[in-house]
């Protein structure tokens, strides 16, 4: 059993670093190996399996809603990003040339995409003619490269992976509409399958996207108490549309520009998961996105019979639709319980020679370690009922969490209190002046989240200036 233990006692606890303890499970429960290029990580086939997980249900959700994938090139014509002012400026510190094809150097340098607003404008340019193609409602799913000088896997890294959404409409209204429903399924996939509340919001002007309109938000509360802007849409107004001559003929033979919107989510996702759900054993799976969600583990499996029976148990919950593994390494029991705890894997399934004599099973739950033991016979169903309660229980910790960590300052003095002092979210109410946001992100280190579509007048005034109060803005420290 030293062995055993040693392998929990190998993360960093999350109290003494939790920086460390992120590292170490992520390293430890073999989600990503750090590549030979600085910046850039090997997502590993446990890591690998639960993006395919996110893939697989939010591209279903996307086609409910009318969206269709296409793909475009990797690579960007410098020329078509400067199309559009603001937005090559905002991406101008994090991108990466290609400036040779060979040994030979390119007429003209060519951006390897940090995002594709300028491949899908061109694009849409070429395509779009009259009312009758309109909306075009496009999602790819792509890597994307952009050079960041502090890394960290999962959260920021210099290559990532993630869905990137473009669509273009007749009128304004048509592509909010579009914007704000894309933040919705969001916020609804967070909820419903990774078991993370979110706060749904609007950027501030300084915190938007470089080259929207209006950038709408979901913003995340990790287990230290840090914010994760977890997805992002955006209503671009006809700023790009003017820039790319995207045009269209209405009804009345008039040409107008079309009105567009951007919206994506990447394998921060991930991280999120892993800072919302983990503890001091590793990994904390939800049952919904687990590519693992039971692993039945033989209890002295070189006992006649035992091994079997546990391939027929597992047969049994596969035919049931549960993802399942039977673990029949020659590892001692204690070191599978340890190494499946690690990875998060929701429910584990003891079965030996006395469980098989009695007809049953011992169930074991990830999250609370609570032991339930079931019948063989009514196994799978038993299964099931605690994958559904082992999601609802940690979506409700995950809320109970969240709203303990939302605090409220009428004043700037509590509210530099509170930065300093606490961890999670600070509502005040704002003036909408840039000058108190950047006050408040010099004096504390907190920046502006979001503004919460669901608005309360918690006072008349600034907390920063004592001028007219416009919103209520959630702050606080990110990643």
């Amino acid at each position: 059993m030293a062995k055993d233990k040693k392998l929990v006692e190998s993360i960093t606890s999350m109290s003494e670093d939790f920086a460390q303890w992120y590292t170490d499970v992520v390293k430890k429960a073999e989600l990503v190996e750090y590549s030979s290029v600085k910046g850039c990580m090997i997502i590993r086939p446990t890591g690998y399996a639960i993006w395919e997980n996110i893939q697989k249900e939010l591209d279903a959700r996307f086609k409910e809603t009318g969206v269709e994938n296409v793909y475009m090139p990797m690579f960007i014509p410098e020329s078509l990003l400067q199309k559009e002012k603001d937005h090559v400026e905002g991406f101008a510190p994090e991108v990466a040339w290609v400036t040779h094809g060979g040994n030979e150097k390119l007429q003209e340098r060519l951006c390897v995409r940090p995002t594709s607003e300028t491949l899908f404008c061109d694009f849409f340019s070429k395509i779009v003619q009259s009312h009758r193609d309109l909306p075009k409602v496009y999602n790819q799913w792509c890597s994307v490269v952009r050079w960041e000088k502090t890394t960290r896997p999962f959260l920021r890294s210099a290559e990532f992976l993630w869905q990137e959404g473009h669509t273009i409409h007749a009128t304004a209204q048509e592509a909010i509409d579009r914007t704000e429903q894309m933040l919705n399924v969001y916020a609804d996939f967070f909820e419903e399958v990774l078991a993370i509340p979110v706060v749904k919001g609007k950027k501030t002007d300084k915190e938007k996207f470089a080259g929207a309109e209006a950038t709408y938000t979901i913003e995340a509360l990790m287990h230290d108490g840090k914010a994760l802007q977890s997805g992002t849409s955006h209503y671009f107004g006809d700023g790009f549309a003017k820039a790319f001559d995207i045009q269209f003929s209405d009804s009345n033979n008039q040409l107008q520009y079309v009105h567009e919107t951007s919206w994506g989510v990447s394998t921060r996702m991930i991280g999120a998961i892993i800072m919302v759900h983990g503890d001091d054993s590793g990994l904390v799976l939800p049952p919904r996105i687990a590519p693992t969600q039971v692993v039945v583990i033989p209890i002295a499996q070189r006992k006649e019979g035992v091994l079997e029976k546990c391939a027929e148990v597992t047969d049994v919950l596969k035919k049931a639709g549960i993802r399942v593994k039977l673990d029949g390494s020659d590892k001692s029991p204690g070191w599978k319980f340890s190494e499946h705890e690690m990875r998060g894997v929701p429910l584990r399934v003891e079965l030996g020679p006395k469980d098989i004599e009695a007809n049953q099973a011992v169930i074991v739950r990830r999250d609370t370690r609570e032991k339930i033991v079931v019948s063989l016979d009514e196994l799978a169903v038993k299964v099931n009922e605690e994958l559904v309660k082992m999601q609802a229980d940690m979506l409700a910790r995950a809320k109970a969490h969240l709203a303990e960590n939302i605090h409220t300052a009428t004043d700037y003095e509590t509210f530099k209190d509170i930065v300093a002092n606490k961890t999670g979210f600070v509502r005040t109410m704002w003036c909408g002046d840039q000058e108190c946001e950047l006050k408040i992100k010099e004096d504390t280190g907190a920046t502006s989240r979001c503004m919460p579509f669901e608005q309360e007048q918690l006072s008349d005034v600034c907390p920063v200036c004592g001028k007219p109060a416009k919103a209520m803005v959630y702050w606080g420290k990110a990643y």
